[in-house]
């Protein structure tokens, strides 16, 4: 990926960051709060070929499965290759979403395309270690292929690939989520047929060059607040997440694309499957791009574990997201699984 050219036009970032500093009493600069989580060298995610879930071999299947559920259960992560998400259509999507992401802020912020979904920053964050130096489209399934000017403007063609998209995602992730099921013993009623094109979303994400590396995050670290979460990343890399007590780098793999687990799994599966957390480091010189399916369910769905005894009382999706957003307000960041833990 190149460097973004000079005369390109990104958002208000550094005036937002630089309000919140001056802001805070005690300013915590991410090298602190990152003291006590170390750092260790890149690695790969452990790979999964899902052509085995395919195959006519019993065994080979089984072996694909409890690939999947290994990686699931002690990394929350993992890659997936010969996913049936084609090349051609990931890097036509990207195409769109650097074009997308080239407009000037002003018309991202208020000409209300892909339905007003444009975020940016954090308007929430209480300190510099709760900032997100990225820009985002936010868009729900549901909103994907609705038409008229405000939605797409002159990003008509978006409209169709983004269908494909979220169509070939939704299949892949209701796949890994039915293996993930059957590898528990466990019935797959109320989940994840509750995941549709109505609750689930997919995101295109950008993280500007930052002139102030290892001052602020690009995306701060947290877990998933759905059941899966599919990513197509670039190759600028600076995806991190947390092993045994140290952030682990993970290198970028063009063929695949990168698979977690979200905290309704992780209460679902009672624990047996993990919702880790991660985040998104900034970089001085280069744009980095990604792509993400949020397999969500409805706010009415109940989360229950599909063992007893559970680890958590029962809740809402909808009272999740609510708890989530209330701890975000009152103390910064995300609290999350540990709020309904029995």
């Amino acid at each position: 990926m190149k460097a973004r050219d000079s005369g390109a036009c990104d958002p208000p970032l550094a005036d937002s960051y630089n309000e919140i500093s001056s802001n805070t009493t005690h300013p915590i600069k991410l090298r602190q709060y990152q003291q006590n989580c170390e750092l260790i060298s890149e690695c790969e995610l452990p790979v999964v070929d899902l052509r085995g879930l395919r195959s006519c071999d019993r065994r080979e299947r089984q072996a694909c499965v409890e690939a999947i559920a290994e990686a699931s259960t002690e990394w929350g992560f993992f890659q997936v290759l010969n996913h049936g998400i084609s090349s051609e259509l990931l890097s036509e999507i990207r195409r769109e979403q650097i074009k997308l992401f080239k407009l000037p802020f002003e018309k991202k912020a208020s000409s209300r395309l892909l339905n007003d979904s444009y975020r940016w920053g954090t308007p929430t964050a209480i300190s510099p270690r709760h900032f997100n130096w990225s820009e985002a489209f936010h868009v729900p399934l549901s909103k994907i292929s609705e038409e008229g000017r405000n939605c797409y403007g002159e990003f008509n063609s978006l409209r169709g690939v983004m269908e494909k998209v979220a169509g070939a995602m939704s299949e892949l992730a209701g796949t890994l989520a039915g293996v993930l099921a059957e590898n528990m013993g466990c019935s797959r009623k109320g989940f994840p047929e509750s995941c549709n094109k109505s609750t689930c979303f997919l995101r295109l994400n950008h993280y500007p060059p930052c002139p102030l590396p290892g001052e602020v995050f690009g995306l701060m670290p947290h877990t998933d607040s759905d059941f899966l979460t599919i990513l197509c990343q670039d190759q600028v890399g600076g995806l991190q997440l947390m092993k045994d007590t140290k952030w682990v780098a993970v290198k970028p793999n063009p063929d695949a694309l990168i698979v977690n687990i979200g905290d309704l799994f992780q209460a679902w599966s009672n624990d047996v499957y993990r919702s880790v957390e991660h985040k998104v480091t900034t970089n001085a010189k280069m744009d980095r791009y990604s792509i993400a399916y949020f397999m969500c369910p409805s706010y009415e769905s109940a989360i229950g574990s599909c063992r007893k005894p559970s680890a958590y009382r029962e809740f809402t999706f909808g009272e999740y997201r609510k708890q989530v957003q209330e701890d975000v307000k009152i103390v910064g960041q995300k609290v999350g699984l540990p709020r309904f833990r029995l």
